[in-house]
């Protein structure tokens, strides 16, 4: 197959690129770079620098089976400061995404979303039929896509997968509360400020899990449109995640909360998701938590 990922340079991308090179489909890597990085893109893949936002990407789809969008601005701290620019890279890019696809014929498209477009679910483990009530911009700018890769599928016929995800970590990733934390750690070994008052309790999953989740349900799923959540089938607090991430520095430092039950504005701090649907397509997680902060530790100090 010819295949398409837009953010392929980037952290889930660049991994998801990666899986699908090794299964032998002909892959195109499209991004602007601002956030990937272009040695994290398969060998056997081609590279194009573009910014979906500004630029056509219609002729580059053509003969196009299957398009992953992954390129996104995924920083919801960030977004409760820079309300416009989430909107922008998320629900306007993939809006041209998606006009793009059905220009150029594209019959398949993946779109990864997040589990924050739940907010604050009082149904946990939450199914994906729970309503959606996000809590944050970055949470709202992503269920405006899944709204829009709906009525794409529908009125156009292009089939459209969904993917909420939970926290995913790991190699490549250059942001989230495990990267901070590592971070902090290495200007300050003696003392970690943790945002909040540690007592988050979420859904955490190594990228590698995540990828075979996405592959499963691309390939698996039967509507013209459907959803499925991804995630691990058991949620940590934030301050567990704080310890592991020091016992794999070989750590012992003070930890100092900032206090409040959210670490920043649309913070959610209870999210744990039902991933009965993904798992009836034969998927299951296989990189525990421990072992998954453990490789990405052991990742972050070789950079």
């Amino acid at each position: 197959m010819k295949i398409v990922v837009t953010g392929g340079a980037g952290f889930i991308g660049s991994h998801l690129t990666d899986a699908l090179a090794r299964n032998g489909n002909e892959v195109i890597v499209i991004d602007n770079l601002s956030a990937g990085k272009k040695e994290n893109v398969a060998r056997d893949a081609e590279f194009i620098a573009k910014d979906i936002l500004k630029e056509s990407i219609v002729q580059e789809l053509a003969g196009t089976d299957a398009v992953f969008h992954l390129a996104a601005d995924p920083d919801v701290r960030a977004s409760a400061e820079r309300p416009a620019k989430s909107f922008e890279l998320n629900a306007i890019a993939t809006f041209r995404l998606l006009e793009s696809c059905r220009k150029g014929g594209v019959k398949h498209v993946v779109f990864t979303s997040t589990s924050v477009v739940y907010g604050d679910a009082e149904t946990v483990p939450t199914p994906e039929n729970y309503p959606c009530t996000p809590i944050s911009n970055y949470g709202a700018s992503k269920l405006a896509c899944e709204a829009y890769c709906s009525s794409y599928a529908n009125s156009y016929g292009i089939k459209a997968t969904v993917m909420r995800y939970a926290n995913i970590f790991g190699e490549r990733s250059n942001h989230g509360v495990m990267y901070d934390f590592f971070h902090k750690l290495k200007k300050n070994p003696k003392e970690l400020e943790i945002l909040g008052d540690g007592n988050q309790d979420k859904s955490y999953l190594h990228v590698e899990d995540c990828v075979s989740a996405t592959l499963a349900a691309f390939e698996k799923q039967e509507k013209i449109y459907d959803v499925f959540n991804v995630g691990s089938s058991e949620k940590q607090k934030v301050k567990k995640i704080a310890e592991i991430v020091c016992g794999g520095m070989k750590l012992k430092p003070k930890f100092r909360y900032t206090g409040g039950e959210r670490g920043w504005v649309g913070d959610v701090k209870l999210m744990l998701l039902d991933t009965k649907k993904i798992r009836s397509l034969g998927w299951k997680q296989n990189v525990s938590l421990e072992e998954g902060i453990n490789r990405y530790v052991k990742w972050l100090s070789k950079q």
